[in-house]
This record gives C-alpha cells, structure tokens and sequence, in this order.
C-alpha cells in the first residue's frame, strides 16, 4: 500500500497525551504528528485528507480477548473471523488477539494451524493469537518454547470446565515454570470448576433451572479462591500471571494484595461486568440465557469495585471475550438446564463506545479510557507501540471518534452475527465515524469500506511490563 493521508483538525488522544495535531499517514504507519495551523502540517502534501474538526483522533482499539468460531457445548461461536473482524471495525477495534485451541490429545501446533486456517484471508483488521493449553506434558512444554519464539507468546489455562479445557494444579504449575523460562505470558481463567461442578450438580437436583441459576452457583467466593491460587502457583513458579475476565470485588482484592507485594500480576475485566449484573440474569421468559457468560455476571455492588480497580490500575484491561451464540438454537440448548447454555456474551463491536460512555459518566479519564483499550493490551501482549498509540513508525490504526454522536445499541443495527444485544435499548454518547486500518479506509463516515483478507497476522513479542 502506498500514498499519503492526512487527519487535520481533530484532537489527538493516547494513553499518554491530548494535544490538538494533524496527522500525517505514510506507507500504512504514522509519518508525522504537528500541530494543527503550524507551517510544518501546513506543508504537508496528501492524496487524502480526512477532516477531524470537532472530533477525537485515537488509536484503533486492541481487544485482546476474542472467541471468533470457538467449538463449545455442542455448538460453535456465531461470529466467524470474516462477520467478527468487520464488526470489531465498526466499534473501533483494529486488532483482535484471538484463542486458538489445543484438544486434549492433540499438539499445540495442530491447535494453532486449525485458528490460522480460519482467520488467514478473512479478517478485516489484523490479529494475533493466544494459545489455549488443555494437555499439558512433556511435548507441550516444549512446544511452548518454539510457539513463543513464533510470536505466540500467551498460554492460557483454565481452572474451570473439567473434562474439557480444565489443568489441575501441577499442570498449571509446570506451565507457569515453562513461562517462567520462556518468557510467555499465562493467562488464567481462575474459578475452582471442581467446587462449581458439584453446585451445579445439586441445584439441578433441587429443580433449579433456569438462568439465574448460572450465577448463583458460580460463586464469587470460588473466583477469589481460584485467583488466589493461580497468584500462589505463579509465585512459587517465579512467573507473571494475567488473570482474564476479572468479574467480582474479592478476585479484585486478591489481584490489589498481590500487586502491592510487588508480584508480576495483572488482571482484565470486561464491559459486561462493568454494565450489566445478576439482574439480566434474572430476566424472565429464558431471556436471562442471553446473558450466561463464565465468569458470571455479579450483583450490581460489585461495578463500583471493578471500576475502583480500572482507576487504580489494579486491573489493566478491558476486553471484551467475545464469543457469541444466537438466542435461538443456540442459548435455546440449555432450556431446563442451565448447564447445557453456551457460555458466551457478543461485545466486540460494543467495548470502545461503552468505555466512552465510561468517561461520559465520570468512571475514568479520556487517556484511561485509551490506555485500558488501546495501549496497556498492546504492551502486555507485546505489540507496542505498532499497535496502541498514535506515533511516529506505529501502524496507521487510527478511528476518528465523534464524541457528541448519541446511539442507542440494538441488534437491529449492529453488525456481530447474532440475533440479540447484550446493550439492547441502552443510550451511549459517542461513535466511531471513521476508522483506519495500517493507513486503509475500514469504515468510511460509517460506510463499511474495508474487506476480508486485509487484516494481517500479527506475531507478537513477550510482554512489555516485564523486566
């Protein structure tokens, strides 16, 4: 791709800065920042120019937690990377970092050239991948070493789901050791799905079906206890940890202790746990299904301690963990077991306007709202500053943001290949107008430009907050 772009008038945000610049698009990266009227932007001749006046300039979003065609329960995830990337481009977001999958008995390889056949030729932004270690042994730990080299430098366990992607506490052990000497990254769903199991055994036999269910026995308590022994083994290991989709205030604690005894820990949340509660849950007519997601939506009390943590970097990210399933014939598996529901939540296309609506609202600041989705993801799975910022030599992914826009969200207008929205009804300030990705028109004044096999794979390096 060649050619010349320049965004004028707009104000410019990062993690880091605001300042009111042009913007100059060379060959897919960014050339040249100078401020806006000056002699320098002034000069600045282009084949396109994008006008921004009245608008925020930023970063595209980097979800870092992404499910696209993810096999569960019997079903797959309805975003495929083709539907899932264009509507990740609507939102805002121009890089996903996906999860390919090992099955017990197979090689991480084989886990990883199956996610590379389904996303290579049909993404519409770029994307990487996390590697999901279901059989830890020997041949796996080695395999670790040679995918991190490869730029697979994230492996995630799970305490949770025995019988399908569950470690027990040696495997997590000599995975966290095999990091440890690597320098990959474990991430950890932390919930005892031992304990969980045997409450879901019991309130099926007490009656206890429906939706609601799925939260209650998914006890905060037994997310705190996971995380605090997913901290304990990373410690005893010497390795970082990341625990994913951080949903109640006791997990928070546990990650706050750790943090300030110094330990490598990190933790995400997503916008499902900032926005919604056991009150979805509850809704009647199955409609609560909607919302069954692991971990589970919490009692509303617990937002205000999520976004405690997102203020006093206690947690780091928010992603999203997108990983849809239709309402109809696909939630519909678990009617009278709410065991039997797809665990999963669309939000791919939803996560940087609920964030702005975040800053609407007085959660956090407008360069937290680009840190926690743009530049904290890209350095903690090392593809800063390429992705994340606006700067000099980093990729062209820029959106231009019309922080006034009123939308309300709705599955009749967005564009995830599912048939509800997790935000149906709800009224946010702020939209994406126009987003580029490595310099090429994604979305043009919300007009779709953009195509499947744009978005390129993205080897990443190890993370950036290590020393």
């Amino acid at each position: 791709m060649s050619g010349r772009t320049v965004i004028r008038g707009g104000l410019v945000i990062t993690a880091s800065d605001e300042i009111h610049a042009d913007v100059l698009i060379e060959d897919g990266r960014v050339a040249a920042l100078a401020a806006g009227g000056t002699s320098a932007a002034e000069a600045w001749t282009a084949d396109r120019t994008l006008d921004a006046t009245g608008k925020y300039v930023i970063p595209g979003g980097v979800d870092a937690h992404t499910h696209m065609e993810l096999p569960f329960g019997g079903t797959f995830a309805s975003d495929t990377f083709e539907t899932g990337t264009r509507a990740a481009a609507w939102g805002g977001t121009t890089t996903i970092v996906d999860f390919a999958v090992q099955s017990v008995g197979h090689t991480l390889r084989e886990g990883l050239d199956a996610w590379h056949a389904k996303a290579e030729g049909n993404c519409a932004i770029d994307y990487g991948f996390h590697m999901i270690v279901s059989d830890v042994n020997q041949d796996t730990l080695k395999e670790m070493d040679l995918l991190v080299q490869e730029g697979v430098t994230s492996f995630k366990q799970f305490m949770a789901y025995p019988g399908v992607f569950y470690s027990d506490d040696g495997q997590i052990l000599r995975a966290m050791q095999r990091s440890a000497e690597n320098g990959g990254l474990i991430m950890m769903h932390a919930e005892n799905g031992i304990a969980i199991d045997v409450l879901v055994e019991q309130a099926l036999a007490r009656g206890e079906t429906d939706p609601r269910y799925h939260g209650e026995v998914r006890k905060a308590l037994l997310e705190a206890e996971a995380t605090h022994r997913a901290i304990k083994l990373a410690q005893v290991a010497g390795a970082p940890l990341y625990v994913v989709h951080v949903s109640a205030m006791e997990a928070v604690a546990e990650l706050a202790r750790a943090r300030d005894e110094g330990h490598n820990v990190f933790g995400e949340t997503c916008p499902q746990y900032l926005f919604l509660s056991t009150d979805n849950l509850a809704e009647p007519d199955f409609e609560g299904s909607k919302y069954v997601c692991s971990t589970p939506l919490r009692p509303r009390e617990h937002q205000a301690k999520l976004w405690q943590g997102l203020r006093t970097n206690d947690l780091q990210v928010v992603s999203t963990d997108h990983c849809p399933f239709c309402f109809v014939g696909q939630k519909e598996l678990g009617r009278g077991d709410f065991s039997k529901i797809p665990n999963g939540l669309p939000g791919v296309e939803n996560r940087m306007d609920l964030l702005h609506q975040a800053v609407v609202d007085g959660h956090i600041s407008r360069r937290r709202w680009i840190e926690i989705a743009c530049a904290t993801p890209a350095r903690m799975f090392g593809m800063y500053p390429k992705k994340g910022t606006i700067a000099p030599g980093a990729d062209a992914d820029i959106v231009i943001y019309d922080p006034h826009a009123e939308q309300v969200m709705s599955a009749e207008t967005h564009h995830m290949n599912v048939d509800y929205s997790a935000y149906e009804g709800k009224r946010t300030t702020g939209r994406v107008e126009t987003v580029l990705s490595r310099g090429e028109l994604v979305i043009t004044e919300r007009e779709y430009t953009g195509h499947a096999g744009h978005g390129a794979y993205t080897p990443r390096s190890t993370c950036q907050y290590l020393n």
